[in-house]
């Protein structure tokens, strides 16, 4: 009798599908990470995937679509669950210091995210509508909601940036002459560069809370003086 040979191939779709929302983003962040934002096209996208290309275009339409997806996979990392049961700056505090952690692990997509319309970004627009609707409750005027929220998040991007900054950065190397207060200063900070740059962002932190609670409080008296 004839050795029996490998079973015929089931026909059909298999049944995990080859290629998921999961996959698809993990690996447009992997591309940004380790190769840069050039790299990422639906090209080189396919390939890291091992899939051709048409398949991809099958499963997602466009470029803009995957990063919808990066941002909202990226985006579900930041707590904004204190808008539920705090007040409204320590709920800002709480965001701001979540949003600044989430992306100092992600510091290669800020350049992208950082300009990328939210348009059709569901949990990407359910967080900056907790976080709207917070200070709303509390008090903050249509006009400067918006404000509020990119004021927070141009010093998060910064701020993220500054964490994983090398120890450094700021020394002056042979020219300290050059700038020697600055030198000075540089030299007092603390010596571990994580504990400085913690340090850096509470200051400029505790600055820009403490100037929304005088700008809101102003504004509540001067309607307060209208009625």
């Amino acid at each position: 009798m004839a050795p029996a040979g490998p079973a015929p191939r089931r026909r059909g779709r298999p049944r995990q599908p080859v290629l998921s929302e999961e996959r698809i983003t993990k690996s447009a962040i992997k591309i940004v990470a380790t190769r840069g934002y050039q790299h990422l096209t639906m090209t080189e996208l396919a390939q890291e995937l091992k899939v051709s290309t048409s398949a991809l275009y099958n499963h997602t339409p466009s470029k803009r679509d995957v990063l919808i997806r990066v941002q909202d996979a990226i985006n579900q990392g930041i707590d904004r669950s204190g808008f539920d049961t705090l007040p409204w700056d320590q709920a800002l505090e709480r965001w701001a210091r979540s949003y600044r952690d989430c992306y100092a692990q992600h510091t290669a997509m800020i350049p992208i995210m950082a300009v990328l319309p939210v348009a059709n970004s569901p949990h990407t627009l359910q967080m900056y509508e907790t976080v709207a609707s917070g200070l709303a409750d509390a008090g903050w005027s249509r006009a400067e909601i918006a404000d509020v929220i990119v004021s927070v998040e141009s010093l998060v991007f910064g701020a993220a940036y500054d964490a994983t900054a090398p120890a450094d950065i700021f020394d002056p190397g042979e020219r300290s002459d050059l700038a020697p207060v600055f030198a000075d200063a540089v030299r007092a900070r603390p010596a571990d560069a994580e504990a400085a740059a913690e340090e850096a962002f509470d200051m400029a932190l505790t600055a820009m809370l403490d100037g929304f609670r005088l700008r809101l409080s102003a504004a509540q008296d001067r309607t307060a003086g209208q009625d």
